[in-house]
């Protein structure tokens, strides 16, 4: 029975799956957002969420614990200096998957993950969509419907006419032309 056997191995041993979750994690801190399958998403979430949650109280033990996890001095600085400062007051969920459909070689689900608060597109678009909301009616008068219907017959019309017209002229002339041929002399060169 596989009872409480939650992790999921990735095709890995455990060391391997430590150092590339390891990795990942500084590529997800430093760069605030990386392109990977759904499956190493969801197991890279599970190890940077506490990781964010004890740089939140920067004291040499919670340095040390996250160091050991990471192993990179350029990301220790940018988490405990950058990121921590911007995921303050956040009570958890630093990240988002967003998935971005499959591969082509394997046809395996492919995803962004992604630091909360430092994708400042979506944090535009939010509020741009509540600003931009309008209420319209639920019903429209019959009067409009009937007088824009109307208007656009006439101007189908319109072009029907003059375009039958073109085509006669082009026809008479062709007609005209060929008269003019036949009218000519052929000489023989034989």
């Amino acid at each position: 029975m596989r009872h409480n056997k939650k992790i999921n191995h990735l095709g890995r041993t455990s060391a391997h799956r430590g150092a590339m979750l390891s990795n990942m994690a500084v590529s997800l801190i430093m760069h605030k957002r990386i392109f990977t399958t759904v499956p190493k998403a969801k197991a890279l979430r599970k190890v940077v969420e506490p990781i964010i949650t004890k740089s939140k109280e920067d004291t040499t033990h919670s340095r040390r614990l996250v160091f050991k996890t990471l192993q990179s001095k350029e990301a220790l600085t940018e988490l405990f200096q950058n990121v921590s400062q911007k995921v303050g007051d956040r009570p958890g969920g630093y990240t988002r998957i967003i998935r971005t459909g499959h591969r082509l070689g394997d046809n395996a689900s492919m995803c962004f993950i992604e630091l909360v608060d430092y994708n400042e597109n979506m944090l535009k678009e939010s509020t741009t969509a509540q600003k931009t909301r309008t209420r319209r009616s639920r019903r429209r008068s019959t009067t409009d419907t009937v007088a824009t219907s109307t208007t656009t017959t006439e101007v189908v019309e319109t072009p029907e006419k003059d375009v039958s017209n073109d085509v006669k002229v082009e026809e008479s002339k062709a007609s005209s032309d060929q008269q003019a041929t036949n009218d000519e002399p052929k000489t023989d060169k034989e």
